[in-house]
């Protein structure tokens, strides 16, 4: 079997504050090949962002990994374990090296006093040995195969002069100016106007076909998902609730917040249908749950069993997982 890309086996992460450990994330193990687009979805507050940094160990120095916890990625056929990774020499291998991230708002991302084409060859010299000229070139390429106008006038120009959409290209530009092998994309089409939405996920297809690199994507947005992943992965305060393929998840969810996720969604074939959201709030990570981390929420709790235990995953025979008692008593549906 061909390993994957990335690998990540029992992720555990807590942040040490004031009022002493709080875990952000729980026990998460998922895999990407090259070629893959996975989805990890979620409302605000999942873990999903922080998941998505521990693998570019750009979490804060508050950051506690548990011991257990493993980040394995593949480069040139070799095993590099992520979270082992200690001098800054040794981290820019994720950091802009073999892993590029797409941040959530990219006029944040980009320093505002420095054009957009000087932060481009800035990182090329960094994780590259070619000259400056040659970056400046590339940097140019980037920008003209993301859709950008005029890209050599767009090179000198700031993040200000940019549209919402122009900037979001730029930074997709910018991550894949280094050819990593997984693209972070973290909520690459929020704040976007429908057409421009469209226009990012028709490029983000078209570059997991031409560089055949994997990509982590993260939204909340279960439409976008369905047009862009090959797989998903379901996160509710920092656990993996459900994983499968789009297909499978989105056909047939068998968790309860799964179902809630999509029941909110609005109904094309039914604009009279009224929109169900999932009841109350995501809790705070410092009043966690005890059991299974939905059981405050679920309309189908078991009581007692899901408020003292926390539940295994069930799987069926096509690969669908699902960590919920309900299944684990009542079996998935093929």
């Amino acid at each position: 079997m061909t390993r994957p890309l990335i690998s990540v086996e029992n992720l555990t992460l807590q942040f040490n504050t004031d009022e002493g450990l709080v875990t952000a994330v729980e026990d998460v193990s998922f895999d990407i090949a090259a070629g893959e687009v996975l989805g990890l979805v979620g409302e605000s507050g999942s873990g999903k962002s922080v998941t998505a940094k521990s693998l570019m160990l750009l979490n804060p120095d508050n950051a506690v990994y548990d011991s257990a916890s493993r980040i394995t990625l593949a480069v040139d056929d070799k095993p590099v374990e992520v979270l082992s990774l200690v001098s800054t020499k040794d981290r820019m291998i994720v950091r802009g090296g073999a892993i590029s991230m797409i941040f959530q708002e990219p006029m944040a991302s980009f320093a505002p006093a420095i054009t957009i084409g000087d932060q481009m060859v800035e990182q090329l010299l960094i994780h590259s040995n070619m000259r400056k000229a040659q970056a400046k070139e590339i940097s140019i390429e980037m920008l003209e195969r993301v859709g950008i106008p005029d890209p050599a006038q767009r090179f000198g120009q700031y993040a200000f002069e940019f549209s919402g959409g122009m900037r979001q290209r730029a930074m997709i530009a910018m991550a894949l100016s280094t050819k990593p092998k997984l693209l972070i994309a973290d909520e690459p089409t929020t704040a976007l106007d429908v057409t421009i939405q469209a226009q990012v996920i028709d490029l983000m297809k078209d570059l997991v076909s031409e560089f055949h690199m994997a990509i982590l994507f993260i939204t909340h947005d279960l439409g976008v998902i369905a047009q862009t992943a090959d797989r998903v992965a379901v996160m509710y305060l920092g656990k993996l609730i459900e994983k499968g393929s789009v297909r499978q998840v989105l056909r047939n969810p068998s968790h309860p917040y799964t179902q809630g996720l999509l029941h909110a969604l609005p109904r094309l074939d039914n604009l009279d249908a009224p929109l169900t959201p999932v009841k109350g709030d995501i809790p705070s990570p410092l009043e966690r749950p005890t059991g299974c981390v939905f059981n405050t929420r679920c309309p189908v709790s078991l009581g007692t069993e899901c408020e003292s235990r926390i539940p295994a995953y069930t799987t069926t025979e096509d690969g669908q997982q699902v960590a919920c008692f309900l299944a684990e008593k009542e079996g998935l549906p093929a």
